[in-house]
């Protein structure tokens, strides 16, 4: 007979050989509760940005097929089109945090770095236009009156311009770039042109532009320009839009800081999530693979 010794050797060698065959020789630990609240955090994070860039990229397109700015005769001033921009915006959103969403759900380390550097693009190009910003802050003025004498030309061709200027009208109580006389500058508008809108003004820029306060009157801005400063004053809104934006961002310094603060907070967070699962993602594979 054999020693029992051996036999039990025997007995135990398969279990030592298929421990050190398919995996590490010490005990694995599994991973903590922290690592999946910060993956299913990124997760969640990511699915909702998703989301919101698909909505943005639906608006846009949306806004240029309904324009029709993809037809041969308008395509020429797409460029200049604001709901192209939303759709670049939310494609590169939406294209950016799925990659997120599907990394930090698949752990897929691939995907987490293509997100992690389209984050830190993000932020160095935020930060670069923060600096260029305030390097020219003296000089932005003179670019916004640019913008809304283009939107005062445009105004009867372009709708979304029309929406933008009405909005900021209504919502500012002011009318056109620097005065209510900046309307001269819009064809339609201008004193000399022959229809019904000459020298008046849009309805935007009045006082009570609802009629018996329930229907909004078209032609309350009409011959507005025609009326002297005194007499205006109580149809039309007399300040020009520049100074109410002035204004605006004066009395609301805090609360666009704290946005621009928060935004910046969460990609930042992002990307120290992600770079701890990349992180993790590596020492799981080295610890596997360690005695293959």
């Amino acid at each position: 007979m054999r020693p029992r010794k051996e036999v039990f050797w025997k007995r135990t060698a398969p279990k030592a050989e298929l421990d050190h065959r398919f995996g590490p020789r010490q005990e694995w630990k599994p991973k903590s509760m922290a690592n999946c609240c910060l993956k299913y955090l990124l997760f969640f994070s990511n699915l909702t940005f998703t989301v919101l860039g698909l909505l943005t990229l639906a608006i846009g397109l949306w806004g240029l097929v309904d324009k029709e700015s993809f037809a041969q005769e308008k395509i020429g001033h797409i460029g200049s089109d604001p709901m192209l921009l939303f759709m670049t915006l939310g494609l590169i959103l939406s294209v950016l945090c799925l990659s997120g969403c599907v990394g930090a759900l698949r752990e897929n380390q691939c995907l987490l770095k293509v997100f992690s550097v389209g984050v830190l693009v993000l932020l160095t190009l935020q930060i670069l236009s923060a600096i260029v910003a305030y390097s020219l802050r003296d000089q932005i003025e003179g670019y916004l009156r640019d913008g809304m004498i283009i939107a005062l030309r445009r105004y009867q061709d372009d709708l979304d311009l029309r929406f933008i200027m009405d909005e900021i009208q209504t919502g500012l109580r002011c009318c056109g770039a620097d005065s209510y006389r900046d309307w001269e500058l819009n064809v339609y508008f201008n004193c000399t042109a022959p229809g019904i809108q000459a020298c008046g003004v849009p309805p935007s820029c009045c006082v009570n532009p609802l009629e018996n306060g329930t229907v909004w009157n078209s032609q309350c801005g009409l011959g507005a320009q025609r009326l002297d400063e005194f007499s205006a004053q109580s149809e039309v809104y007399l300040g020009g839009c520049l100074g109410g934006i002035s204004r605006w961002i004066g009395q609301h310094t805090g609360t666009v800081g704290a946005v621009g603060i928060v935004l910046l907070g969460v990609q930042v967070v992002s990307l120290f999530i992600t770079t701890h699962m990349v992180d993790n993602i590596q020492q799981s594979k080295a610890y596997w693979q360690g005695d293959m």
